[in-house]
């Protein structure tokens, strides 16, 4: 009767042991927290509400149930929203901005007070909105093409001294996708079809002009060909014609005698005069 006591008593002991042990373990896990690489808390406590402190990394102490720790993701990330905008000249402009993101550290406690955790899907799509209709309507459509760099540049400050006022700190901003109505993007290829066509036409008159003045010099070059020509047959007789046709006759004689079609000229006294000039040919015979 004795040891059954004691059996008891012995397991009743190790059961008292291993719950005491189950909930030390318990308030200790629930005391403790872990904040990793690239992250940063907020403590709430229910007395005093958001302490104005950051936590960094590492593993921290809480008191449990009256404090509750936030963590905060402080790392660069992208955020891509797109715009449609009205130009000065009144055209509709589509534009797509992306921005590289991150909290200030510093200023974590006051950005869970008034913004939350979501603080970047809350403030940076209204404020991008905002410079971006605010700075294209200073430019016309097609300065939007042609001033694409001072354009982004004029985005890129005033967003970034926008986001400052809620305590975001913006690393780059880019205009990574621009397009126009359909209404202007017709316009602007006839406006590219009539500037073609008045290249092209410009083209013809300059090629009729520049004809026309090789027609002038032509003429003006065989005018006085022939009049030098007349002046030294009126001076020396006919012997520079009779000179000229016997250097064409040679000629097309030489031509004739080397194709190897041509083996004499049918008729006349003079037929065999390509076999003389041509001994190849008359070796043979």
């Amino acid at each position: 009767m004795g040891s059954s006591q004691a059996a008891v008593s012995f397991l009743t002991n190790i059961a008292r042991a291993a719950f005491g042990l189950g909930a030390a373990a318990t308030v200790l896990n629930s005391s403790l927290y872990t904040v990793d690489g690239g992250e940063r808390a907020v403590l709430f406590d229910r007395f005093r509400g958001v302490i104005d402190e950051t936590i960094g990394e590492g593993t921290h102490f809480l008191i449990p149930w009256l404090q509750k720790p936030f963590i905060f993701d402080i790392r660069t990330r992208p955020h891509t929203f797109s715009s449609v905008s009205g130009t000065k000249d009144l055209q509709m402009v589509n534009l797509t901005l992306r921005v590289l993101s991150r909290p200030e550290v510093s200023r974590l406690p006051y950005i869970f007070q008034h913004l939350g955790l979501e603080y970047d899907e809350k403030v940076l799509p209204s404020i991008g909105n905002e410079v971006l209709k605010a700075v294209v309507a200073q430019f016309n459509a097609d300065q939007l093409l042609t001033e694409r760099p001072h354009v982004s540049a004029l985005v890129r400050e005033s967003l970034i001294k926008r986001a400052r006022d809620f305590n975001i700190v913006l690393d780059d901003v880019a205009i990574t996708h621009l397009s126009y109505g359909a209404e202007f993007s017709r316009a602007v290829e006839q406006k590219q079809v009539a500037q073609q066509e008045a290249e092209r036409s410009k083209f013809v008159v300059m090629k009729a002009d520049q004809e026309r003045r090789a027609a002038i010099i032509r003429a003006e070059g065989e005018s006085e060909a022939a009049q030098l020509i007349s002046e030294a047959t009126s001076k020396f007789g006919l012997g520079l014609i009779e000179l000229r046709r016997i250097e064409a006759s040679r000629e097309i004689a030489a031509t004739l005698a080397r194709s190897p079609h041509v083996a004499y000229l049918p008729g006349g006294k003079n037929s065999n005069m390509l076999l003389a000039l041509n001994p190849a040919l008359t070796g043979g015979r």
